[in-house]
């Protein structure tokens, strides 16, 4: 991620507070910050785009009339949304717009969004609204032929919407698909090649227009040298690799920590190693913070920074045990024992932080897509939990208050109202508490908190679990396109992964960046980068020459980049299928699934009928011309 700026610290870099605040308004449920500098404008005029945005929406409202079934809106051949509202989705910006469209629908797809919570009474049809608008945009991405139009003009290219009379913050369609997750947008072909593309360092910004996406121009060049660019970290691929590896090396520090005690209470080499390590984190969230602000925050920040937390507070410890001299052992002893009880207190936290870098792997992405689902459906058990131990709490402590008067029983129902939340109520004691009143009450609270509050639990969560997996691979695909957008939207070109953040804030940024010229800055920052990187940069040099020899083999066939040859693919030049006129027989075999059966039968039926009502009228006509003929003679 980005590192420490010392012109940004000093206000040079900062951006205007409105263009922040639209930025708010814009995206409410935003799941990634957006930080952009006022030189970045939008690739189409703002008014132009907004006006794409309208037609749009006129379209879908008109072709969405009334509430469906959604799967007549997804389903392939819908009849709803047809080629020819396709086609007229394309045209919506003309011949000079046209680019802007699919990201006009994402605009459209978050107005009815927004719509459908502001009217609830059509919550549904605007639902389904936004949902085609999915729909055709995907469409639009999956016909497009043109990948480099499609990459650097459809996908790329940022573009904004006028609110309040001011252009927003611009925005590329890959980005806002994950801000409003949009997950057939993300889910189509189109897009997740150019995913693709962005995961491997094969699209990278422009260092003189960072609106701009350029291709990497040593794709395919097979000599190692090129590859040792330490502006390679930047690829979103050896930024991960770096930070599992930074993790696992984390993992070992503790674990050496923990299992290497020390009686005196002094600070070994790998407490002082796990120690700095943890401070470059800490400076690493505070960086994030500072430049994106609350909007950074979510689970695994709160996770990590809880672990940190403890951490400094076990570090604060040991250093009030060793301010005690040798002399006072009981004081130091029980400072330096409370120290090691909260570096082995967050062990679960070590081990679960490595599942933050291991989301890449389908397995555990797919799975940690379940388990933050289920904590938000927890959300409604957890307040009406605390309404019900707040009302039960209340009447046990008046209970308690009106024995005796002296509440000395307060820890004793808390911890008993726990057991009963953990699934082991303890009935015993409580028949002295107003008797009978408070071991009725005690079995009401637990009737209500086992039987009712936990079974809601359970359903909630089957049901997000069911969710999910129906979606699963649309869901990895999703929190794969975020997880690939944090790294390429770090806002600073030097690279400096925690805790390396350390060198750059302390022995570049500090000391030189104030008043060493641009250009020098750069070059230093790049020869300390290159010595950082050194062995996990000769390891990305040797993987990106052997994608090179395969770039250059799918190019010498007239294939894409990427593109790899499977085994029934191995021997289709040896294979004629029309001169062994074996795809005539496929073709008059195979069914016709664009088209519903009935809809096949009622118009053979009506072809005969159109040809039986041309024989009847070709007899009459001929019944009519013989008459004639007899009246004559």
């Amino acid at each position: 991620m980005g590192g420490f700026s010392f012109r940004r610290l000093l206000g040079w870099d900062r951006h205007p507070a409105h263009i922040h605040e639209r930025s708010i308004r814009e995206t409410q449920r935003r799941l990634l910050p957006l930080h952009r500098g006022p030189s970045i404008q939008s690739a189409i005029p703002a008014p132009d785009v907004t006006k794409v945005a309208l037609r749009l929406r006129y379209l879908i409202q008109e072709c969405v009339p009334c509430e469906l079934e959604e799967n007549r809106i997804t389903q392939p051949h819908s009849k709803v949304i047809t080629q020819k509202v396709i086609k007229a989705a394309k045209e919506a910006g003309g011949t000079e717009n046209r680019s802007c469209v699919v990201y006009g629908l994402l605009v459209a797809k978050r107005w009815f969004r927004h719509q459908a919570q502001c009217e609830l009474w059509d919550a549904d049809l605007h639902l389904l609204r936004a949902t085609a608008c999915e729909v055709i945009a995907k469409q639009i991405i999956e016909t497009e032929e043109d990948i480099t139009y499609l990459f650097h003009s459809v996908l790329l290219k940022r573009y904004s919407i006028v609110i309040d009379g001011e252009p927003t913050p611009p925005v590329n369609v890959i980005e806002k698909a994950v801000d409003l997750h949009a997950l057939r947008v993300i889910g189509s072909s189109g897009y997740q090649k150019c995913l693709g593309y962005l995961w491997k360092g094969w699209l990278v910004q422009d260092e003189d227009d960072p609106a701009s996406f350029i291709d990497y121009k040593d794709r395919d060049n097979v000599s190692i040298w090129p590859h040792l660019d330490p502006d390679r970290m930047r690829a979103p691929i050896y930024q991960n690799s770096f930070m599992l590896l930074i993790s696992i090396t984390y993992l070992a520090l503790y674990t050496g920590a923990i299992n290497t005690i020390n009686p005196t209470g002094d600070l070994d080499f790998v407490e002082i190693l796990l120690y700095i390590f943890t401070f470059g984190f800490i400076f690493d969230e505070l960086t994030k913070f500072y430049k994106a602000g609350y909007h950074i925050f979510g689970f695994w920040n709160a996770f990590n920074n809880t672990l940190y937390s403890l951490l400094m507070v076990s570090l604060a410890l040991r250093f009030v045990a060793l301010t005690h001299s040798s002399d006072d052992i009981k004081e130091r002893e029980r400072f330096n024992s409370l120290s090691y009880n909260f570096l082995a207190f967050t062990a679960p936290m070590f081990w679960a932080r490595l599942l933050l870098y291991l989301d890449s792997f389908r397995f555990f992405g797919a799975m940690l897509v379940v388990l933050k689902v289920m904590m938000k459906e927890s959300i409604i058990f957890f307040a009406l939990l605390i309404v019900v131990i707040v009302g039960f709490l209340q009447a046990f402590i008046g209970m308690d208050y009106a024995d005796d008067m002296t509440g000395e029983d307060t820890i004793f129902i808390l911890q008993a109202m726990a057991n009963a939340i953990m699934q082991s109520p303890d009935f015993s004691g409580f028949e002295r508490f107003s008797p009978p009143f408070g071991i009725i009450l005690y079995y009401l609270f637990t009737f209500v908190v086992m039987v009712v509050l936990l079974n809601v639990l359970i359903a909630l969560y089957n049901s997000a679990y069911e969710d999910i997996y129906d979606n699963s691979d649309d869901e990895y695909l999703a929190l794969f396109a975020q997880k690939t957008m944090q790294f390429v939207r770090a806002p600073d070109e030097n690279v400096f992964i925690a805790p390396f953040n350390l060198i750059e804030i302390f022995l570049l940024a500090i000391p030189f960046e104030w008043w060493l010229p641009k250009k020098q800055y750069e070059r230093l920052n790049d020869i300390v980068m290159g010595i950082i990187y050194s062995p996990l940069l000769l390891c990305a040099a040797i993987f990106e020459v052997r994608t090179a020899k395969d770039v250059r083999r799918n190019r010498k066939r007239g294939e894409e980049d990427d593109d790899t040859i499977e085994e029934w693919e191995q021997m289709t030049d040896q294979i004629d299928f029309e001169g062994d006129g074996w795809a005539k027989k496929v073709g008059d075999s195979k069914a016709n699934v664009e088209e519903d059966a009935a809809v096949l039968e009622v118009r053979q039926l009506r072809s005969e009928f159109n040809e039986l009502k041309g024989l009847l009228e070709e007899l009459s006509k001929s019944f009519g011309e013989k008459a004639n003929g007899e009246s004559l003679l």
